[in-house]
C-alpha cells in the first residue's frame, strides 16, 4: 500500500508546485510584494526541499525491494500510517520555510504580526489540519465505540491521547540552543564544567554484558517482558523524519541526523552508527529569533503516530487506511483478514505485507536470492521484529476473530460492522485488563502500584492521558534490560525441543518464516510461560545480542539499542536523571555516596560517575534503569513513580475505560473480569495446559492446569434484545446497509451504516419521538473507490474498475493480479497477443516467400526456345537448357543435365 501512497503524493505535490505560485501570487496578501515575493519563495523552495529528500527515500526503499542495513530495516519499521507521513511531511516544510525566513532576516510592516506569518506558512505547508481540533460526530455510535485514531475521547480536548499528535511533557525539554539541538549536538558544549559522554562509550562501560551474564527471575515468566514490549506497541510509536540528508552515508550532525559516533579505538570500519531524530510535531522546534518582529516560538515536540489509549491498536491499527486494510471485507461478518498461503495447525496467521511493500524481513534459508520475504501485517508494523511479538499478534487475531464468530451467532441482526465493533470493543478490554490488573503490580510492586496508580474511581475529563515523552522514551524502555538473548521454543511437554533449539535472538530478527515453517505458535507461547524473565539487574542491562547484532540479517553492519535508547533521550530533549526524581518527589543524587543509596552496587555507580561526572548529567534512561528494585518489583522508584503516572491517566483520563460505567453492562463488566490471558491462550492455540497466571513462571505440569478449569467468557451477557416501542413501527431494512439499536437519553435510537463499497446519504441516526421516527432511513449508494486519488485500491500496475459495493483491479495480458488482488505481476508466459502476432507473421512471411520465388522465376525464365549450338571460342557446345516455370523445369532440367552434363539454370 506504500508505493500507490507515494504515487499519489507525488502527483499531488507536483500540481501544488505548479499551481501554488500562481494561486498565492494571485491573492491579495496582507503586506507589500517584496516580502510577499520573499515568504513565497521561501515556501517554494522548502516545499522541493523536502519532497525531494522525502521521495527520494522513499523511492529507493521501493526500488530496492530490501532493506540493506539494520538502520534501514529500523527505519522501516517505524514507518508510520499515510497520514502519518504527511503529517510528518508537512511538519518538515514548516520548519525548513520558518528557519529559511529567519535567515533571510524579513521585516514585516508594522501592522502585519508575526502570527500572520505562521498561520499563512501553517497553511500553505499543511500543517492547519494537524494544529486545529477535529470535528467531532455528536452521535450514539460516536459515544458507544471509539474513534479509529483515538480523536473525541475527551469531548472538551478532543485531541488528547488521538494519534498523530505530540507526545506530552511532564517537564519543560532540555534543548541545547533552547529550541530544538538536543544534549550533545555541540562536543564542546559543557554540562556542570563536563562534556557528555557519546552514548556508545556508555553502552560498552556501563551497559553491555556478554550473553552469558544473564540473572534468571524466580518468580515472572518471560511472558511478562513479551507483554510490556507489546503493550508499549500500543501506545507510541515516533516515527524517524525522512527529510533532509541521507543519515546512511553522513556521520556529521545534519539535520535530521544525530549520528552515534564510536570510540576512536574502535575497530577499523564506520566511524558511527547512522541515527535519524525523531519527526516533528508541526510548529514545534522553531526559534523566536528567527524573523525579527516573530516572538512566538515552540520548542520542538515529537509525534506519537499511535493513539495512547489502551484500545489494541496492535491489532485494529491507529487510522482508518490501516483499519480498512486490515479488516476482511469479503469474508465473513466483522472479521479481520488472515494468511491465505499459511496455516498454522488448521488455525489461522497473521496476513502479509503487500507485495509491492518493500520488504523487511529475512527470507527463509535456501530460499532464491531474488526471493521476496514479506513481513506480517498487523496494526503494528513492528509485529514481526521477534517471533514472540509475531505469536502474540497472532494470538489476538485468532481472538478477535473467534469473538466476532460467537457475538455473530448470538445476535444474528447485527450487522458486520456492529458484530467488529463489538468484538473489538472486548478485545480492547481485555488489553486493559491484563495491563492494569495483572501486568503493572508486578513491574510496580504493590505499594508503588498503590501510590500511583490506586483503585478506580471512574472517569476524569481533566485528566489528560496523553503519553508522556519520557514514558516512551525512557522510563517503559526498561523493559528492553529484561530481553532474554534465547528465543526458548518447547515441545509438547514443555521441555527443550532438539528439532527447535534456543535461538539467539540476532537470528530471529524480522524472520516471520521461523514462526511458519517451525512449528507455528504454540512452541514459542510454551517457552514464554514455562521460562522465566531476564531479571535487570544493574550489573547485568543488556547482552551482547542487543548491544551489538540488534537487527542484523543478511548484511554487515549492526545497531546498539542501549546506545539509541540514550540517543534518543537526547534527541526528544528529556532533562536529566535528577530532574525527574525531583519531579517524583525523590532527593536528586549528585555525590558518589547520594548515588549509593539509589544503586547498591558501587561498581556501576563508579563507572557511571567516571563519565558523566555530575549526578544531573546521567541520562534519565541509564539512571532509572540503574536503581535498586522497590519491594515486589521489577524498577526503581524513579521508573515505578513515571510509569504508575502514565497508567493511571491512560486509565483515569479514557472516557472508554472498560470498568467506566456506560461502556459495558454489569453482566458484561462481571464477565470480562473472569477473563485473563491464559484463558485467551486456551481459546486460540493447541496448548491444552495453562499456568492459571501466564505471568508466573512455573514447572509442568505441577503448576500449569488444563484449560477446562480456566474461567472463559460467558457471551449471553453479549446477547441483544430489541424492546419495541409502540410509538415507533418496526425499522425498515435499508438496502445495502444495516441499522444498531442505541439508546441516548433513555431514548430508542437507531443508528445506521452502509455496508463496505457503499456511502451513507441522509441523517445516519434517527430517535424515537412521541410522534415515531423522527425522520426517513437514509439511502446507501455505491462508493467509486477507483476515484480516490489520495488512496487509489488499486497498485498502478493494474486497472481500477469499479463495480456495485467494490471495484476490481484488471491486469493486461501476460500480467497476473498478485495473492493481494491489487497488483500485477508477471504470469511468465507470453501474452495471448503474442501468439496471434508469431502466427500472423509466419503466415505472411510464408506469403511473402511464396511471392518472392514466383516473381523471380518469372522474371529469369527464357523468352523464347533455342535448337542451335552456341559457341564458346572455336569449339560448338550443345544449346542450354531453356529457362521455364521452377515447377516444371525442375524435373525435366535435372534429367537433361544428368544425361549429357549441361548446366542446369538457377531459378530462384
Amino acid at each position: 500500500m506504500r508505493k500507490p501512497v507515494v504515487v499519489a503524493i507525488k502527483l499531488v505535490v507536483l500540481c501544488a508546485g505548479v499551481l501554488l505560485p500562481f494561486i498565492l501570487r494571485g491573492r491579495g496578501l496582507l503586506w507589500g510584494s517584496s516580502g510577499k515575493a520573499r515568504v513565497l519563495s521561501v515556501l517554494e523552495a522548502s516545499v522541493r526541499t523536502v519532497d525531494r529528500a522525502v521521495y527520494t527515500s522513499l523511492g529507493r526503499s521501493l526500488r530496492k525491494r530490501d532493506i540493506t542495513s539494520p538502520s534501514e530495516l529500523l527505519s522501516f519499521s517505524k514507518l508510520p500510517e499515510p497520514a502519518g507521513r504527511a503529517l510528518s511531511r508537512a511538519a518538515e516544510i514548516m520548519e525548513a520555510s520558518i528557519q529559511a525566513l529567519g535567515l533571510t532576516q524579513l521585516q514585516l510592516p508594522p501592522d502585519v504580526s508575526s502570527e500572520d506569518v505562521l498561520n499563512m506558512i501553517a497553511n500553505l505547508s499543511g500543517c492547519l489540519p494537524y494544529m486545529q481540533p477535529p470535528r467531532c460526530p455528536n452521535t450514539c455510535l460516536a459515544n458507544k465505540y471509539r474513534l479509529i485514531t483515538g480523536a473525541c475521547n475527551n469531548r472538551d480536548h478532543p485531541t488528547w491521547g488521538a494519534s498523530n499528535t505530540a507526545l506530552a511533557r511532564w517537564l519543560p525539554p532540555a534543548y541545547e540552543d533552547g529550541f530544538s539541538q538536543p544534549r550533545g549536538w555541540n562536543p564542546s558544549l559543557l554540562y556542570h564544567g563536563f562534556p557528555l559522554p557519546p552514548v556508545r562509550e556508555v553502552t560498552q562501560k556501563v551497559i553491555q554484558v556478554p550473553n552469558e551474564a544473564v540473572t534468571e527471575d524466580a518468580q515472572y515468566s518471560d511472558f511478562l517482558t513479551v507483554w510490556g514490549q507489546y503493550i508499549g506497541h500500543d501506545m507510541a510509536l515516533t516515527p524517524q523524519s525522512t527529510a533532509g540528508a541521507d543519515c546512511q552515508l553522513t556521520c556529521e550532525n545534519r539535520s535530521p541526523c544525530f549520528p552515534i559516533q564510536l570510540p576512536a579505538d574502535a575497530p577499523q570500519g564506520p566511524r558511527c552508527l547512522p541515527f535519524s531524530r525523531s519527526a516533528a510535531a508541526c510548529g514545534s522546534g522553531t526559534r523566536g529569533a528567527l524573523l525579527v518582529n516573530l516572538s512566538a516560538a515552540a520548542t520542538r515536540q515529537q509525534v506519537n503516530a499511535l493513539t495512547s489509549f489502551l484500545d489494541a491498536s496492535t491489532v485494529y491499527g491507529s487510522s482508518a487506511a490501516a483499519e480498512r486494510f486490515l479488516r476482511d471485507w469479503a469474508g465473513a461478518a466483522g472479521r479481520l483478514r488472515v494468511n491465505t498461503r499459511h496455516r498454522d495447525a488448521g488455525r489461522a496467521l497473521l496476513p502479509f505485507t503487500p507485495l509491492h511493500a518493500p520488504a523487511a524481513c529475512a527470507p527463509a534459508p535456501g530460499a532464491p536470492h531474488a526471493a521476496r520475504a514479506p513481513c506480517f501485517l498487523a496494526g503494528d508494523g513492528r509485529a514481526s521484529e521477534v517471533p514472540a511479538l509475531a505469536a502474540l499478534h497472532t494470538l489476538w487475531l485468532r481472538e478477535h476473530n473467534r469473538l466476532a464468530a460467537a457475538l455473530g451467532a448470538l445476535n444474528p441482526h447485527w450487522s458486520a460492522d456492529t458484530v467488529y465493533q463489538e468484538a473489538r470493543k472486548v478485545v480492547g478490554a481485555l488489553h486493559q485488563i491484563i495491563t492494569l490488573r495483572d501486568y503493572s503490580p508486578r513491574i510496580l510492586g504493590p505499594d508503588a502500584f498503590r501510590q500511583h496508580v490506586g483503585p478506580y474511581e471512574g472517569y476524569d475529563p481533566t485528566v489528560n492521558p496523553t503519553v508522556s515523552n519520557v514514558f516512551a522514551t525512557a522510563a517503559f524502555r526498561f523493559g528492553h534490560a529484561a530481553i532474554h538473548p534465547l528465543a526458548r521454543r518447547l515441545d509438547t511437554a514443555f521441555k527443550d525441543d532438539p528439532d527447535l533449539p534456543p535461538l539467539l535472538l540476532g537470528d530471529a530478527f524480522f524472520s516471520p518464516w521461523r514462526l511458519i515453517g517451525e512449528g507455528g505458535v504454540d512452541p514459542i507461547l510454551r517457552g514464554l510461560l514455562a521460562r522465566p524473565a531476564k531479571v535487570p539487574v544493574p550489573e547485568q542491562l543488556m547482552n551482547e545480542e542487543l548491544t551489538e547484532r540488534l537487527f542484523v540479517l543478511s548484511t554487515p553492519g549492526s545497531l546498539d539499542l542501549a546506545s539509541l535508547n540514550l540517543q534518543r533521550g537526547r534527541d526528544h530533549g528529556l532533562p536529566g536523571y535528577n530532574a525527574w526524581r525531583e519531579l517524583c518527589g525523590l532527593p536528586p543524587l549528585q555525590t558518589p555516596t547520594d548515588l549509593h543509596g539509589a544503586v547498591s552496587n558501587r561498581s556501576v555507580v563508579d563507572r557511571i560517575l567516571a563519565l558523566y561526572k555530575h549526578g544531573d548529567n546521567v541520562d534519565v534512561w541509564l539512571g532509572g534503569l540503574s536503581e535498586d528494585f522497590l519491594p515486589g518489583a521489577r524498577t526503581g522508584p524513579l521508573f515505578a513513580c513515571i510509569i504508575g503516572k502514565q497508567m493511571k491517566a491512560l486509565r483515569d483520563g479514557d472516557r472508554f475505560w472498560w470498568e467506566n460505567s456506560p461502556v459495558f453492562t454489569e453482566a458484561q463488566r462481571r464477565e470480562l473480569g473472569k477473563h485473563s490471558l491464559s484463558r485467551v491462550i486456551c481459546d486460540n492455540s493447541g496448548l491444552s495446559h495453562v499456568p492459571r497466571d501466564a505471568f508466573r513462571v512455573g514447572r509442568f505440569p505441577q503448576d500449569f492446569e488444563s484449560c477446562e478449569h480456566i474461567p472463559s467468557l460467558d457471551l449471553e451477557a453479549w446477547r441483544e434484545t430489541f424492546l419495541q416501542d409502540d410509538r415507533c413501527s418496526s425499522p425498515d431494512k435499508v438496502e445495502n446497509g444495516d441499522f444498531m439499536h442505541c439508546e441516548d437519553s433513555g431514548k430508542q435510537v437507531l443508528v445506521y451504516s452502509c455496508h463496505h463499497g457503499y456511502e451513507l446519504h441522509g441523517q445516519e441516526q434517527v430517535t424515537c419521538t412521541p410522534n415515531g421516527w423522527d425522520a426517513q432511513p437514509p439511502v446507501c449508494k455505491d462508493v467509486d473507490e477507483c476515484a480516490d486519488p489520495v488512496l487509489p485500491p488499486c497498485h498502478p500496475s493494474a486497472h481500477c474498475r469499479n463495480t456495485r459495493g467494490s471495484f476490481q483491479c484488471l491486469c493486461t495480458d501476460p500480467y497476473v493480479l498478485a495473492e493481494d488482488a491489487r497488483t500485477c505481476v508477471d504470469s511468465g508466459r507470453l501474452p495471448r497477443a503474442s501468439w496471434v502476432s508469431l502466427a500472423l507473421g509466419a503466415l505472411l512471411v510464408g506469403v511473402l516467400a511464396g511471392i518472392t520465388w514466383t516473381v523471380i522465376c518469372r522474371w529469369m525464365h527464357c523468352p523464347a526456345k533455342s535448337t542451335l549450338p552456341v559457341t564458346e571460342g572455336d569449339a560448338k557446345v550443345p544449346p542450354r537448357p531453356e529457362c521455364r516455370m521452377c515447377q516444371e523445369a525442375a524435373a525435366q532440367d535435372l534429367e537433361q543435365g544428368q544425361a549429357h552434363g549441361s548446366q542446369i539454370p538457377l531459378c530462384m
